[in-house]
């Protein structure tokens, strides 16, 4: 279990403008095979602590705060998982990077699927995707999906305020993303992520996320390069015979909460890092 919040670095980034007036924060440490970290919905590279201080030393790892996110520009215009697929090719071709492993945790997977829609599998190593469905919304309830249409609307409704947001935020926290005893401090590291993004960028992102459907991504990517699904432990029993149909190449590793890699560091980054060797 993670020990601490954060890995006690300061890593130094830098921004890229991806449109005219709208700037990302990147950071970009290491060298070797390149390992491309994306941060779910609201969140930053700070999440990627121990998966930097574990890689960096055999691989170039890349993060970014997506735009609307972190350190990155706040704007109207772009807050989907399109553009965020796009800034996402952009960040990739000004850094010269070739044949990544990309890393998508939470709806992070939403913009790295959309950029193999974008792109294809073929300049890619291969794929992790960390405890996100590839549906948002289904009416066959068998589905592995992000919630039902009653529990995705009220996570929307709670977002369109500062107040209403910190407060999805704190009880999805407590209850989804950390088992154990959540503490001020993680709550406020938690908290202070996710409050970068005003409702309204928020609201966006979360509705492009429940009404996508990547299904067909999630099936390329698993028939043409290695993938790697990591789950949390509320959602095995759906997602373990949801993937042994539609994705059944892919390795599935089922454990922990919804920021698993971030408090079971060690047992996350040995996965991963089994993975990785399988690729070569």
């Amino acid at each position: 279990m993670a020990s601490a919040i954060g890995s006690g670095t300061h890593r130094v980034g830098d921004y890229l403008e991806v449109d005219p007036g709208v700037t990302i924060y990147y950071e970009d440490e290491g060298e070797g095979p390149p390992l491309v970290l994306v941060p779910g919905w609201t969140f930053t590279t700070k999440v990627f602590d121990h998966q930097f201080a574990a890689f960096s030393g055999s691989h170039r790892v890349i993060s970014f705060d997506p735009r609307s996110q972190g350190r990155s520009t706040v704007t109207l215009e772009g807050n989907n998982y399109g553009t965020q697929a796009a800034d996402l090719a952009k960040l990739l071709d000004h850094l010269d990077v070739e044949n990544p492993v990309l890393v998508g945790w939470s709806t992070g997977s939403t913009a790295t699927w959309h950029y193999v829609r974008d792109h294809g599998t073929s300049g890619l190593a291969g794929h992790v995707s960390v405890d996100m469905p590839p549906i948002g919304m289904s009416c066959d309830a068998t589905d592995w999906m992000e919630g039902s249409i009653e529990a995705l609307a009220g996570f929307f409704q709670g977002v369109q305020t500062a107040q209403g947001q910190r407060g999805v935020i704190i009880w999805y926290a407590d209850n989804v993303m950390i088992e154990q005893e959540m503490s001020p401090e993680l709550t406020a590291w938690i908290v202070d992520q996710s409050l970068s993004t005003p409702p309204l960028m928020a609201g966006a992102l979360l509705a492009d996320a429940c009404f996508g459907n990547y299904q067909a991504e999630a099936e390329r990517v698993d028939s043409d390069i290695p993938s790697l699904f990591v789950v949390a432990e509320h959602w095995g029993e759906t997602a373990k015979p949801y993937l042994a149909e539609h994705c059944p190449n892919s390795r599935v590793e089922v454990f922990g909460g919804h920021m698993m890699f971030w408090e079971y560091p060690e047992r996350f980054n040995a996965v991963l890092s089994e993975f990785l060797a399988e690729i070569g």
